[in-house]
């Protein structure tokens, strides 16, 4: 058995503006169960965590980029002996 999850494209008042664009996710009932077991009185369903989990893994992706980028100027500053 599998759980089909309808999950809101976009974010912020992109979100607002495109709710009604959805895709959908299968995935193990068992993990889902757990899940809802677990995270249920944090979020108010199995979308609002699987939405939370990945917006913040893509937070951690971009906070790794732009940590990379000062890295590249701090260097690129260091060989001109401004640092």
């Amino acid at each position: 058995m599998r759980y089909g999850l309808g999950l809101a494209a976009g974010s912020g008042s992109e979100r607002d503006s495109t709710v009604s664009q959805m895709r959908t996710v299968n995935l193990p009932a068992e993990l889902c169960a757990q899940a809802e077991k677990r995270f249920g009185s944090k979020f108010g369903s199995l979308e609002q965590l699987l939405e939370y989990v990945l917006r913040d893994l893509l937070r951690d992706d971009a906070t790794r980029a732009d940590e990379r980028e000062q890295h590249l100027v701090e260097q690129r500053l260091r060989d001109l002996g401004y640092l």
